[in-house]
């Protein structure tokens, strides 16, 4: 048990106490405070609890704090404005919350809040009709991350990947994949017409339907030829996808298709195969909709906002969507009797609670903000109110190089591909910079800095940290005090590290488990990022405490072989925290720095 759970333990035996057994105290925290001048540890207890037990805040926490006085591991208790109780641990804890780093290893702060929960994360889920650019990989770092932040908490995840093959769109990708079809022929099909996708990444598929098909479909009308295109280039582009995101560290374990559920894969025409039966999942999951009171034929009144452009004054089928939150209701087909965009995303979403998605997170880019409750509200009612959907909007990418705009890609013409970010400074650096932002914040991506080997560069600091943790070691075996056992650590005399700074980082490792659970809890990656840079911060400066002016302070101690020990456990206990970190945010760990 880490620390902050200890102490959550002892806060509950407390409360216990005064109120009885059967006091509800799943609400207790116990967290950092603000003020770290007002303790080591905070919590909430006396605030939620004053209520049911019928007594001002700041009473119970007197109460409180008289139990807590009496703790083994407490030094003094005060209470802070109406009721909270701030808490100061007694120094002999310190040196246990160590080894319990360096004991627990790899599986430090790894936890058990999930319970086994079964949770889908849905990521990227970009059309294939074109290459990843930045803005993609923000939403995937991110998407990535927080699906192993909640691996590590104990939740169940499955990575999914949303394919839009459908609509209008992989039409338009098919045209212009038949435009370089053609082309691959010996066709000179002059400019790009307007409307079409004028990237060269289309070129190799126009020459491979040239290759397997040869001039067979220039024969056929569009019908026929389209739905054949279509396939073969969607297919292309998904293959580069999945290239691009492998990249990054990111392997998703599920890719859905938007088509699958309209009506499977028409039949290639020049296959064996016997076709499939199709089958209308958007169809079936209206229907149950309309059986359970949700849709219904209507009109919609013209929209507040006086725009008019998306609104039709007609008869239409409707869902519901006031009923569960949203602000209006929603159409479900279009004039022309095919699917909106809604309906399909309707019956994606239940067919993920039917694969027993209760918990539900889409990562979206932020341009799909207005479509949050509408969503939101479908779950609800395809799920009978059991199912829970976080849809967390990803902001901009504003990509720059020593300040300036970057604007022209080399491969797809209007924008830089993601691929050539990565191939330019590297997955580590767009990962850890990626995450060094919360979600909803724009974020400015500049390819110089993110290379710089300074202090303002963070995913140079963080890794800087980790290697010149291991380069301790490398010195400590070169000079024979580095024990041939790592676990020799563990029983090193901990109680030596009396200096600020030394404790100073001891309260940061064992703050890490309480981290990663909030972060979990509240989707939150980047605050995983934002404490290794901390971590970082305290151990480059306690090295540099340890220079010149403050030689008693170095790690390596030549005449002081337990001090040395117990400062090579503490340098293990950084590394440990670092590595695991960093493994989490999908970036390296690396042992040097070249």
């Amino acid at each position: 048990m880490h620390l902050f759970a200890d102490m959550l333990a002892r806060v509950h035996a407390a409360a216990a106490a005064v109120l009885g057994p059967s006091a509800d105290l799943t609400r207790i925290v116990v967290e950092p405070p603000r003020d770290p001048s007002h303790g080591d540890m905070a919590t909430n207890a006396a605030m939620v609890l004053a209520k049911d037990a019928g007594q001002k805040p700041r009473d119970l926490a007197e109460a409180i704090a008289a139990k807590l006085l009496a703790d083994a591991k407490v030094e003094k208790v005060d209470i802070a404005g109406p009721g909270f109780i701030n808490l100061t641990l007694k120094g002999e804890v310190w040196p246990d919350a160590l080894r319990t780093v360096l004991e627990q290893g790899k599986g430090y702060g790894r936890g058990t809040v999930g319970a086994g929960k079964k949770v889908n994360v849905e990521y990227v889920s970009a059309n294939p009709t074109g290459p990843l650019h930045v803005g993609h990989g923000r939403g995937a770092v991110f998407g990535d991350a927080l699906a192993s932040l909640l691996v590590a908490a104990g939740y169940s995840v499955t990575r999914e990947y949303y394919i839009n093959d459908a609509g209008a769109q992989v039409d338009v990708l098919a045209r212009s994949a038949f435009l370089r079809y053609r082309e691959a022929l010996g066709e000179d099909i002059g400019e790009i017409p307007e409307g079409l996708y004028p990237g060269d990444y289309l070129k190799e598929c126009g020459a491979e339907l040239a290759a397997d098909y040869g001039d067979r479909l220039k024969a056929m009308p569009e019908a026929e030829w389209l739905p054949i295109v279509r396939l073969r280039a969607t297919d292309m582009m998904m293959a580069e996808i999945r290239n691009d995101l492998a990249r990054l560290r990111i392997v998703p374990e599920v890719f859905f298709s938007e088509r699958s559920l309209i009506e499977g894969e028409l039949p290639d025409p020049f296959s064996k195969e016997p076709p499939k039966p199709l089958v209308d999942v958007v169809a079936e999951t209206i229907a149950a909709l309309r059986e359970a009171g949700h849709v219904y034929e209507g009109r919609l009144p013209p929209p507040k906002s006086g725009n008019l452009e998306d609104w039709e004054d007609r008869e239409q089928t409707l869902f519901r969507s006031t009923e569960f939150g949203d602000d209006v209701d929603r159409p479900l087909l279009k004039s022309d009797g095919s699917y909106t965009y809604f309906a399909t995303d309707i019956a994606y979403h239940k067919s993920k609670f039917d694969r027993g998605f209760a918990d539900m997170i889409d990562v979206w880019g932020a341009d799909h903000g207005g479509y949050v409750k509408r969503m939101q509200a479908a779950v609800k009612a395809v799920s009978g109110g059991k199912g829970q959907l976080d849809i967390k909007l990803v902001q901009l990418v504003r990509l720059l190089r020593n300040g300036e705009p970057v604007k022209m890609s080399k491969r797809a013409g209007d924008y830089i591909t993601l691929r050539e970010v990565v191939d330019e400074v590297g997955k580590d650096a767009v990962r850890f910079d990626m995450l060094y932002r919360k979600n909803d914040a724009v974020l400015d991506f500049d390819l110089a800095k993110v290379i710089e080997q300074s202090k303002d560069n963070p995913v140079f600091y963080v890794q800087y940290g980790h290697a010149r943790g291991k380069s301790i070691f490398r010195t400590a075996a070169e000079q024979g005090v580095l024990p041939a056992d790592p676990a020799a650590l563990q029983r090193a005399d901990l109680v030596r590290l009396t200096d600020s700074g030394e404790l100073s980082i001891i309260r940061k490792l064992a703050l890490y488990p309480r981290m990663l659970e909030a972060a979990a809890l509240a989707h939150e990656p980047h605050r995983i990022a934002f404490y290794l840079y901390e971590l970082a911060s305290e151990f480059h400066a306690q090295w540099t405490r340890g220079g010149k002016e403050s030689p008693h302070l170095r790690f390596i101690i030549q005449d002081d072989p337990q001090t040395t020990q117990a400062r090579l456990a503490l340098v293990q206990g950084i590394v440990t925290v670092l590595a695991s970190g960093l493994d989490l945010l999908g970036v390296e760990a690396p042992e040097e720095m070249r």
